[in-house]
């Protein structure tokens, strides 16, 4: 049994799949012994992999983007979730909303642990034929505080994680306007990267590893959540079982969970994305970033 640690920058349900192919032991089937921990503050899990601690990060594709070409070589080599699990929270009820209304309005998105959440929802404005410099932001705080500062009336529009904001809403703090995960459309929003190129004896890992992750995203998708609500409950205590087997199946639905390959389409629309915050000079090819050895196998034929 060979060891396969995680360096993750959350624990989430997006993360569905990992946890999973632990627990139904698809990963010790291919002979790894899958552990994963959650370094603070997140940027550790960079220092992780290139340390040997963890043979793996998980985390934004916007990371190795950043540093390509930049003195550093961070290859993503399978992702997890395919959109991103956000949602898009304001005061009025949604058969209300209209995205043109959000110019000269004021969004609050956490900007404390990454630039995801500011990259993608700049991205879906633009989209939507928003200009973001038509619209105000405040990025700078975490995603708690500025819930909090929602509620007690700052902002027009908030940006959290979806199943936060579900719990927002039932506690009448706003109205859930878009659920990203159904409208926002797919991105390798969730991938896993180490530093470096892989030698023959990763790649073999890393291929094992895909193989039993794309286990965990079958499994989910072949079973109602509600047929393992106890292990969503112990996975993720801080939300209601009743929230988690709701949103769990709304992933099911709408495509967080596809295969561990990093599509290409959905991966050009994020470069644009990512590039046009500047995080790059331009979008990177795919084949220049990605490493698509350990996910061959789910290439259609």
């Amino acid at each position: 049994m060979q060891n396969f640690h995680v360096s993750a920058t959350g624990h989430s349900l997006n993360y569905l799949p990992e946890y999973v192919a632990v627990w139904q032991g698809f990963f010790e089937e291919e002979g790894l012994n899958v552990t994963a921990s959650v370094p603070s503050p997140w940027d550790l899990v960079l220092s992780d992999i290139g340390s040997g601690k963890a043979a793996a990060a998980l985390g934004g594709i916007w990371v190795p983007s950043m540093f390509h070409g930049r003195g550093k070589r961070y290859v993503p080599f399978a992702q997890v979730a395919a959109r991103a699990p956000l949602a898009f929270v304001g005061r009025e009820k949604p058969e209300d909303f209209d995205w043109k209304a959000v110019s000269g309005k004021l969004i609050s998105m956490k900007g404390s642990n990454g630039a995801s959440v500011g990259l993608f929802m700049k991205l879906l404005l633009r989209e939507q034929g928003v200009d973001p410099r038509d619209v105000r932001f405040v990025q700078d705080l975490d995603g708690r505080m500025l819930t909090d500062l929602f509620v007690g009336g700052m902002g027009d529009y908030l940006v959290i994680d979806y199943p936060s904001a579900v719990t927002l809403e039932t506690a009448g703090g706003g109205y859930v306007v878009q659920a990203l995960p159904i409208t926002g459309g797919n991105v390798p929003w969730s991938v896993y990267y180490t530093d470096g190129e892989a030698g023959e004896a990763q790649l073999d890992m890393q291929t094992r590893f895909a193989r039993a992750l794309g286990r965990g995203m079958d499994w989910i998708l072949a079973n109602d959540a509600e047929n393992y609500r106890d292990f969503l409950a112990r996975t993720f205590p801080k939300f209601a079982p009743e929230l988690l087997v709701r949103l769990a199946n709304v992933y099911r639905a709408n495509g967080m969970w596809t295969t561990p390959r990093i599509d290409p389409d959905a991966y050009a629309r994020w470069q644009r994305g990512i590039s046009d915050g500047h995080l790059t000079s331009a979008p990177i090819p795919y084949g220049e970033l990605i490493d698509s050895r350990p996910t061959a196998d789910f290439v259609k034929a």
